[in-house]
Formats: C-alpha cells, structure tokens, sequence
C-alpha cells in the first residue's frame, strides 16, 4: 500500500485546490486489541487499546487488562473517526447483522 495515491473527485469550489494523500505504510504496525477506553479533556482525546487475558476470572479476581497502545488525538480528528467508525459499522450490522453489546 505505500505510495498508493487517492486523488480527490469531482468539481472544485472557487479557491479550492486537488490534494494528492500519499499513504505510506512503510513504519506501520499491527496489533490486537479486545479492550478500549477514552478520556479527555478540552484539547485532546485520548484512546486506549488493550487485551485481556484474564479469562477465567472468579468474582473476587480483578480482571488485567494489558494497555497496548494509546493515541492522542484532536478533538476534530476524534469526531471525524467517530463518524467513520459509525459508519463501518453501520453497514456491517446490515451485511452481518447487529451487533449487542452490554454499554449500549
């Protein structure tokens, strides 16, 4: 996928110009995660990914879950990958059916 170009579409509007986006892969790494949460604050949000390996877990044991990966972004950026999360997921639940979740 590195140097694959995606080039904007369709008609400009006045003062606009054609972008080319350059996705370079080429420092990219992979993980697995089965846990997340967020917080934030006015001027970040913060996105934590992790895995639980705690499977057999009693009523007393507290469930470990080990972070992984946390991603700092902009409140626009947290916005704009709300809306494409949402919308992946849209059209999974339509092709594969819904998911339930317990948060809702």
């Amino acid at each position: 996928m590195a140097d694959e170009k995606l080039k904007t579409s369709g008609p400009l509007e006045p003062g606009q110009r054609k972008s080319t986006v350059v996705w370079d892969d080429s420092s990219m790494a992979t993980d697995f995660a089965n846990v997340v949460n967020i917080q934030g604050t006015k001027e970040q949000i913060e996105v934590f990914f992790g895995t639980n390996r705690t499977w057999n877990v009693s009523t007393d044991d507290p469930v470990k879950v080990q972070l992984t990966n946390r991603m700092i972004l902009t409140p626009y950026a947290a916005k704009r990958l709300s809306n494409i999360l949402n919308n992946v997921l849209r059209e999974y639940e339509q092709r594969h059916g819904v998911l339930n979740t317990d948060d809702g």
